[in-house]
């Protein structure tokens, strides 16, 4: 099994990288934000890598993050979703928002992806809600950079409101969102922010 593979970008296709590792070319299929965020032929980059082994070929597929690749099993471990569909969910989605989304029980955010459909979505969040966490899902999205430092204001106030917005009935990305653009203070109470982020929805 190989684990990731660290080397220099060789080419860019559609949707893979060629990573010449020591001589070798690899040819590794990736999500859209990775292919995204690449500076182009001739960086050397760090991938993690799943491998698929089948009958008529070996197929890598490669993540920037360890995070990626462990939504990646978890997504290839539901029952109907091979890699290539996973790959998709998180070339439309990324890990953070699909982990939102299947917190929330957002079915249609997940069914936007090309070739996923309603039925598939529902599996989905069904087979992987119970093996997510709300808190540990705004940790990992404290640490991708995508929201608030941490000490600029208290954790729970922000996560507090978000849950409170969720409960409501609005989907975790566009509560996630609002709640940011209230911008809370420390000296604010999850009420102060619930009150400014449910003027900016109305």
């Amino acid at each position: 099994m190989i684990a990731f593979l660290r080397g220099e970008v060789a080419d860019l296709t559609e949707n893979s990288v060629i990573l010449d590792v020591n001589g070798v070319g690899y040819e590794v299929l990736v999500p859209g934000q990775l292919l995204s965020v690449l500076q182009g032929i001739g960086q050397t980059i760090q991938i993690y890598t799943y491998m698929q082994v089948r009958e008529d070929a070996v197929v890598l597929f490669g993540f920037l993050t360890k995070d990626d690749l462990e939504m990646f099993r978890m997504l290839t471990g539901v029952s109907g979703v091979g890699p290539k569909a996973g790959l998709n969910i998180l070339s439309a989605l990324g890990a953070d928002e699909l982990r939102f989304a299947i917190l929330a029980d957002d079915a249609k955010k997940i069914a936007r992806t090309p070739g996923i459909g309603a039925k598939t979505a529902q599996k989905i969040i069904l087979e992987l809600k119970d093996k997510l966490d709300l808190e540990d899902a705004f940790e990992k999205k404290l640490t991708s950079g995508q929201m608030l430092p941490e000490a600029a204001v208290p954790k729970g106030v922000v996560q507090d409101a978000v849950e409170a917005l969720m409960a409501l009935g609005y989907g975790s990305t566009e509560a996630l969102k609002t709640v940011r653009s209230v911008n809370p203070t420390e000296d604010m109470s999850v009420e102060d922010v619930l009150k400014e982020a449910l003027k900016k929805m109305a």
